[in-house]
């Protein structure tokens, strides 16, 4: 993400800010919203144990062979500590409110499987490659290396990491909702639509919008910026010259942010790209005031 140079005919005038049309699935090959799985994809089965993962209906960690968690557990203690710790203005201060704040988040996470996983859980997740907290080690020179020997990963274990930091993501929720269906024989996706969340709208639909691919604007003699943070717009008007453009961005800029002459001239006449930010040398820099040099500066 961040900004582009385009090469656009002298005369291109698409809207500035507007995000060109032929990056956008045309409207006729959208298809319809499945009616019996909402757009979810899932069968009713598999959609009650997403709600259950999440605690959107009744969960009772009984089910999983898990203990309730205590205002007391060290874990949820721990949490309700940096919550009442970080904003005592709303929680209030003290023992009291760290207690009060505990026995919320435990009244909460009680109610959801993602924090009361069984040991079958837990092992569809790590033959899936999605524990590696705990099955791996990584290093900056050697990245994530399985451990050796490959370490058996517990419920217990698991419960209690997810009960801070990141945790679970939603390709754990399903990952493990698979491996349940599969082991309980439920369907997995709905009927209907196959998993898609939603059915063509007319024959040959769906293939056609698999080979749709998008279409670049025009190029000519032009020169002008785009923005790649959305799909892709114009955010400069059209100029006849290098040298007018970098006047521009000088003088005017885009996106009401004026550039440096170094940063336009590098970026005009250099890589025709800058990412919307970067941190170097400690310091965040944005496209207008990017540095010209930037693998000198890394090196440094």
């Amino acid at each position: 993400m961040g900004r582009e140079l385009k090469r656009v005919p002298l005369d291109f005038e698409w809207p500035i800010d507007k995000t060109w049309w032929g990056y956008f699935l045309p409207e006729s090959l959208h298809e319809v919203r499945c009616t019996e799985c909402d757009g979810g994809g899932y069968s009713k089965e598999a959609k009650r144990l997403q709600d259950r993962w999440y605690g959107y209906v009744p969960f009772d960690p009984r089910e999983t062979g898990s203990q309730f968690l205590q205002a007391s557990t060290p874990e949820v203690r721990a949490f309700a500590e940096r919550n009442v710790a970080s904003a005592p203005s709303y929680y209030r201060s003290g023992e009291d409110a760290i207690v009060e704040e505990a026995q919320r988040l435990a009244n909460h996470w009680n109610g959801s499987w993602s924090h009361h996983l069984a040991q079958e859980d837990v092992e569809a997740l790590v033959a899936d490659g999605r524990l590696m907290d705990f099955t791996h080690t990584w290093s900056r020179e050697d990245g994530w290396q399985p451990k050796d020997p490959a370490p058996h990963v517990t419920a217990e274990e698991v419960n209690k990491w997810s009960l801070h930091g990141m945790g679970h993501d939603s390709i754990n929720a399903a990952v493990v909702i698979r491996a349940h269906c599969e082991r309980e024989g439920l369907p997995l996706l709905c009927s209907n639509c196959g998993g898609h969340g939603s059915t063509e709208a007319h024959p040959g639909q769906r293939q056609a919008a698999d080979a749709w691919t998008r279409q670049e604007p025009p190029t000519g003699e032009g020169w002008q910026v785009w923005e790649t943070v959305s799909e892709g717009s114009p955010i400069t008007p059209v100029f006849a010259t290098a040298e007018g453009l970098i006047d521009h961005l000088v003088t005017v800029g885009a996106w009401n942010k004026r550039w440096s002459r170094e940063s336009a001239e590098a970026f005009v006449k250099g890589s025709g790209w800058a990412p919307t930010g970067a941190v170097i040398g400690g310091k965040h820099h944005t496209p207008e005031d990017m540095p010209a040099d930037l693998a000198k500066l890394e090196a440094e």
